[in-house]
């Protein structure tokens, strides 16, 4: 049975980003962006994007990315106000989401920006086979040897280079909630614990398993199937990725697993969760819903020790799928990303 809280449509679809956008982090080596560590260096020419500052926050803010685009796009049509409200989404980090063709070149882009920029790479592998049980944004590996090389691609291009990882989302979930089928949970967990001690191989990288969202009534029984997975060989678990649940309601849904879990620290994504989920009518109530409004900005200044950080792992602006009015997963959409940011008001 589909849950439609978990989450789908997770704002990435296989071929569905342009081959400009896979390779955004290696054209940012090109385009000498830099920061002195207290933010206002390294700014892109066209919308004067920079990065936060370190101590507030480590991770990187690619300064090409689609909300930096279209508050350029924006302040040479002259609609300033508009540029205004996209910045409150293209001066924050958000995650990149590394995509099935040459992982290495990829991770390797965004690592290199993000060093030379003096931040960490926050990063979300979305790659498992079986992804997304057919829905928006279906597909991932075509089998367990191609997923296998495909994270070895991914943590040759990190190398010794700061990073975090966001393992993916909803893939132990979609064990529990059988929306995977049964006959693929057994190579489900060697993949997702191969994953996981092939990336806390790496010097400087930390690992986040996904452990779903608040929307999800059985946090009980997820625990065992994350300890399967590797959480325990992890920095962590993540909790809210693409989803809209409350931050206090994500906090106290986290500190239920992990006192499960070895009392394991938690990130949540806190991208659009400023209204918390949508209650109104229409299906599907995570895809595209209306009236919704950023959340937290990213920090790990939580003031909880086992809140490690809240950070934006759905890219706000970017769309869940072909509902609603939207283009296909994965797509950056202007007029959404404005009602998310005018919103936050």
């Amino acid at each position: 049975m589909y849950l439609k809280h978990t989450g789908r449509g997770r704002g990435f679809a296989a071929r569905g980003v342009t081959a400009t956008v896979a390779l955004a982090g290696a054209a940012l080596l090109l385009s000498g962006c830099s920061s002195d560590g207290d933010g206002k260096d390294g700014e892109d020419s066209g919308s004067g994007v920079s990065q936060q500052p370190k101590g507030k926050d480590p991770f990187w803010v690619n300064p090409e990315g689609n909300a930096a685009k279209q508050v350029a796009a924006y302040e040479k049509d002259g609609k300033k106000d508009d540029a205004e409200q996209i910045r409150k989404i293209a001066e924050q980090p958000v995650a990149e989401w590394i995509l099935p063709e040459d992982p290495e070149k990829q991770t390797r882009g965004y690592t290199e920006a993000a060093e030379k920029a003096d931040r960490d790479a926050l990063l979300v592998l979305y790659n498992i086979p079986h992804r997304d049980c057919g829905q928006f944004s279906k597909g991932g590996a075509a089998d367990g040897n191609e997923y296998r090389a495909w994270i070895d691609g991914v943590a040759k291009g990190i190398g010794d280079r700061p990073a975090t990882v966001i393992l993916e989302p909803d893939a132990v979930l979609h064990m529990v909630d059988q929306c995977t089928p049964p006959e693929f949970h057994e190579e489900r967990y060697d993949l997702l614990k191969g994953a996981v001690a092939k990336l806390k191989s790496l010097k400087n990288t930390k690992v986040y398993l996904d452990a779903g969202n608040a929307g999800w009534s059985k946090p009980d029984s997820l625990h065992d199937p994350l300890k399967r997975s590797g959480v325990e060989q992890a920095d962590g678990f993540s909790v809210n990725v693409s989803n809209f649940q409350t931050t206090e309601a994500s906090k106290a849904y986290g500190k239920t697993l992990s006192s499960k879990v070895g009392d394991k620290p938690f990130i949540v994504d806190t991208s659009r969760n400023g209204r918390g989920p949508y209650t109104g009518k229409g299906k599907d109530p995570w895809c595209n819903p209306p009236g919704r409004a950023l959340g937290e900005a990213p920090t790990t200044k939580t003031g909880d020790d086992l809140v490690d950080a809240y950070v934006w792992v759905k890219r706000p602006g970017e769309s869940d799928g072909t509902c609603r009015g939207g283009p296909q997963a994965g797509q950056w959409w202007p007029e959404y990303a404005l009602g998310l940011a005018k919103a936050s008001d």
